[in-house]
C-alpha cells in the first residue's frame, strides 16, 4: 500500500509539472512532452533520476521524464559495451518495447475509430 501512495505521489507531481507549464506558459503539449523526455535524459545521465525510480516505482517510470531516462541509460550501456556507435543505436535498444507498443497501439485505436472532420 506504501508503494502505491508513494507512486501516486510522485507521479502526481510530475502531472502537475506538466499542468502548471500548460496553464502559465505559451508552450504547446507537444513541447511540453519534449521538455518532459530531455528532463528524463539529463536527469537519468547525472544520475538523479534512478533514486526516484527506485523510490516512487511507477509514478517515476511510466510518466515521459521515465522514457528519457530509459533512453539515457541504454546509451551509457551500448556506449561502455559498443563505443560511440552506443549514442546511436542505445536508446532505441532500450526502448525498443515501449516504442513498439506505442505504434502497434496507435496503428489498433486507428483502425478501431471512426475519425470525425471538425467543421
Amino acid at each position: 500500500m506504501v508503494d502505491i501512495l508513494k507512486a501516486f505521489l510522485l507521479g502526481g507531481c510530475i502531472c502537475v509539472i506538466g499542468q502548471l507549464l500548460v496553464d502559465l506558459t505559451k508552450l504547446t503539449p507537444a513541447r511540453i512532452m519534449v521538455i518532459f523526455v530531455v528532463a528524463g535524459v539529463v536527469l537519468g545521465l547525472f544520475g538523479l533520476y534512478q533514486p526516484l525510480v527506485e523510490w516512487g516505482g511507477a509514478g517515476a517510470s511510466v510518466p515521459l521524464t521515465g522514457f528519457g531516462n530509459v533512453l539515457a541509460k541504454g546509451v551509457i550501456k551500448e556506449i561502455e559495451e559498443s563505443g560511440l556507435l552506443g549514442v546511436f543505436t542505445g536508446g532505441i535498444k532500450a526502448a525498443a518495447a515501449g516504442i513498439t507498443a506505442a505504434v502497434t497501439f496507435g496503428y489498433i485505436i486507428a483502425i478501431a475509430s471512426k475519425p470525425k472532420i471538425k467543421s
